[in-house]
């Protein structure tokens, strides 16, 4: 047992390591779980075979901003607040009516004028009430699983679509914040690039983006193709994924040294001090303005988190610390994105790992709560200001249009262009769907 980070509770710890992971379905697959010989080297056979085709989709959105706020948001608070219920389930707020005649939180003022530009759905649910769990979950469109490490969005998007402008498809603001995030059993390759620092510290840059200041141009090319020969040297002796992610983290990181416009594509400093301001100099208003710059030059996914969510006691000073900094933020982050003519090609979703109890508790919070709850979207192909999916008058159950995690990554993949029908074919793992089950919400898409 150990203590999660962001919750007061004992949780189990559910992550595994990489060797960890190869040692079960290497040994413990055959021996504890009664997989012979011949059906083993048949597994094998099988990614050999071609695998059935699936149908293609244009993409709508070109880029996606995931922003996730880790901890569990309350649903009552934010996208899906209850104005007629009685104060012990409405909460310490009084809920506003937006633009579009829905009610949002009382700290989400800025959002409330927004609303015409996004779609709110109300009907999330799973089954999963631990933070580790929720958020492999909300990561992956997958539920845990003890025998395999399923990846994230951002991996699935960098293996199938690729880099673009020599910049990373799938960036981490500023860090990874859960193993959840990286590549599951996929190739290190296909993880997140983190930046290492937070865009809102003073003097904000990105960890190893820059050549160390006594390496001219010149001593840079030679170390890289020095290193380039003892590369293929270690190619033609041994084969390992290690390796192979290791040639693709050094391509990728000379990439972005030595292109002036991927570098400035991390640079905050060229955006307006007013501009700047209008985010908010604090983490969110920079973190989503980064992100921003990010999908504006070529990211294929940013995944940006904020706060802490997991808001057990005193949720009322809770929200009033955290939320107007997101709320001003993901205001701005969505006009921007809209006034740059950015907004139809770009997918903004925001999430967590699971909501919060329809009651208040005895120390004026909320507890964990996967039955009913929330995410918003905008822009990158769903419609404006649209309510999908509704929970009953409580916020206790969904009343109508039930979506579950793969139903969201299902729909995510379709508009970027991904069929998640397709399954991989990888080194050491059988063919796996991209997702499992689950739908596309087609009533969402414009």
């Amino acid at each position: 047992m150990k203590m999660h980070r962001l919750c007061s509770g004992n949780h189990s710890n559910l992550f595994t390591t990489a060797q960890g992971r190869r040692d079960f379905l290497q040994v413990g697959a055959i021996a504890g779980l009664g997989i012979t010989l011949p059906q083993l080297m048949k597994l094998e056979a099988a990614q050999t075979l071609a695998m059935p085709e699936v149908g293609t989709f244009k993409p709508i959105a070109s880029s996606i901003i995931h922003i996730y706020l880790p901890g569990g948001m309350a649903q009552h608070e934010s996208w899906d607040p209850k104005p007629f219920a009685s104060p012990d389930y409405r909460g310490p707020f009084n809920p506003l009516k937006g633009v579009t005649g829905e009610y949002v939180g009382e700290k989400f003022q800025n959002i409330a004028k927004i609303l015409d530009k996004i779609t709110m759905i109300r009907s999330v649910t799973h089954g999963e009430a631990a933070h580790e769990r929720g958020t492999h979950n909300m990561f992956t469109g997958y539920r845990p699983s003890p025998a395999i490490k399923f990846p994230s969005f951002g991996s699935i998007i960098s293996h199938e679509l690729g880099s673009r402008n020599n910049l990373p498809p799938y960036v981490a603001v500023p860090s990874v914040f859960a193993p959840d995030q990286g590549s599951g059993y996929m190739s290190s390759a296909f993880g997140p690039f983190a930046l290492g620092s937070d865009p809102a510290d003073k003097g904000f840059a990105v960890r190893d983006l820059a050549t160390p200041k006594d390496i001219d141009d010149k001593r840079f090319e030679r170390r890289r193709s020095l290193l380039s020969a003892v590369d293929e040297h270690f190619r033609t002796t041994e084969k390992s994924d290690g390796l192979a992610a290791m040639d693709s983290f050094y391509n990728a990181a000379y990439n972005l040294i030595s292109s002036t416009q991927a570098r400035e594509a991390f640079n905050l400093n060229a955006e307006s001090n007013k501009l700047r301001d209008e985010y908010g100099r604090n983490s969110a208003g920079q973190r989503f303005l980064l992100a921003r710059r990010l999908v504006e030059a070529g990211v294929r996914m940013v995944s940006v988190n904020y706060g802490s969510w997991d808001h057990h006691s005193n949720i009322k000073g809770s929200f009033e610390s955290q939320a107007p900094a997101f709320d001003q933020a993901f205001a701005r982050l969505i006009r921007d994105l809209d006034e740059r003519g950015m907004l139809s090609t770009t997918l903004v979703l925001v999430s967590s790992e699971f909501g919060r109890t329809p009651k208040i508790n005895s120390t004026n919070g909320r507890d964990h709560y996967p039955r009913v709850f929330s995410v918003a979207m905008a822009g990158g192909g769903v419609k404006k200001g649209f309510v999908y999916g509704q929970s009953d008058a409580l916020g206790a159950e969904p009343s109508e249009n039930p979506v579950g995690p793969e139903d969201l990554a299902k729909t995510m993949y379709r508009l970027i262009g991904i069929n998640a029908e397709k399954r991989l074919v990888l080194e050491g793992v059988r063919p796996i769907d991209i997702v499992n089950g689950g739908r596309i919400i087609n009533d969402i898409i414009a």
